[in-house]
């Protein structure tokens, strides 16, 4: 039971976007769906490129707000 209540170990998993790209490549690969494998592995990418543009829209606003200090003085 002490073992239990210690027990501190993370279980991690595939996710929803790594599942869904699973089913998109075996339905693809059967022929059941015909999309572009642009679409296909979308569920791929398009995190990464979210994870992107919020991460550039955070350097930015850095930056201006930087820029502003320094005009300010």
């Amino acid at each position: 039971m002490n073992n239990e209540r210690n027990n501190n170990t993370a279980a991690g998993g595939i996710g929803f976007c790594g599942l869904l790209g699973i089913a998109f490549i075996v339905l693809k690969l059967t022929g059941v769906i015909g999309w572009s494998w642009l679409w296909v592995l979308a569920p791929l990418w398009i995190p990464a490129v979210i994870a992107i543009g919020i991460l550039l829209i955070c350097l930015v606003v850095v930056l201006c707000c930087e820029l502003l200090k320094g005009a300010r003085k």
